[in-house]
Order: structure tokens, then C-alpha cells, then sequence
């Protein structure tokens, strides 16, 4: 703090209670009222501190579990295309071939694929 507002507070503590030649007994019975008054504030105050720390705590536990679930959906989604793109490529010669049989069979298994995908990702 300022060191020349400590002098002047402990000055003033110093000299508490003395006016004029006499002595005020209220004085030191409402500073020791503040005094409390302040303790119990501080108290909720330390209260207050201490939940919003937990609370803070608990904010970045969620978000890390959710920053983990995303990175996980990420990786499936990766595989997943790259399961599509594959089962892209084999339309892709199917349609160049025009073979009805293949044509059927790659229907069949992406359709497999896409049912596989859609109940693993449930």
C-alpha cells in the first residue's frame, strides 16, 4: 500500500479514542464492530473464492472430456471417409465396366458399409 497512508492509519490508530482532553468509549467499540463486521465479509468473500475455484475446476474438466470426445468423433469421421472415398472409387468402375453384376454386388456391399457405419456411430 501507500506507505504514507499507513503513517496517517497508524496515527490514527494510535490516537483512537483520545478527543480533546478526553476519552471516547464508542470509538473503540465500533472499530472492534467493524472489525467483525469485515471478518465476516472476508469470510464470505474466501467462501465465495473457494466456489468459484471448484467451480472453474469443474469447467475445465467438461471441457476437456469434451475436447477428448471431439478428437475421438474426428478420428471416426476420418475413417469413415476414407471408407467412402474407397467405396467410391469401386462405383467409379462399376459405371466404367457397366458389368450389372458387379454393379449389383458394389450396391449391395456399400449399402453393407453405410448400415455398418450408421449402427457403430449410434
Amino acid at each position: 500500500m501507500n506507505p504514507r497512508r499507513d503513517m496517517r492509519n497508524s496515527r490514527v490508530a494510535l490516537f483512537d479514542g483520545i478527543e480533546e482532553g478526553g476519552i471516547r468509549a464508542s470509538s473503540s467499540y465500533s472499530h472492534e464492530i467493524d472489525e467483525h463486521e469485515n471478518e465476516r465479509a472476508m469470510e464470505g468473500l474466501q467462501d465465495r473464492v473457494n466456489l468459484l475455484k471448484r467451480l472453474s475446476g469443474d469447467i475445465h474438466e467438461e471441457v476437456d472430456s469434451h475436447n477428448r470426445m471431439l478428437d475421438r468423433m474426428g478420428n471416426d469421421m476420418d475413417a469413415s471417409r476414407g471408407i467412402l472415398s474407397g467405396t467410391m472409387d469401386k462405383f467409379k468402375m462399376v459405371f466404367e465396366t457397366k458389368s450389372s453384376r458387379r454393379m449389383f454386388t458394389l450396391v449391395a456391399s456399400f449399402v453393407v458399409v453405410f448400415l455398418i457405419i450408421y449402427y457403430l456411430t449410434k
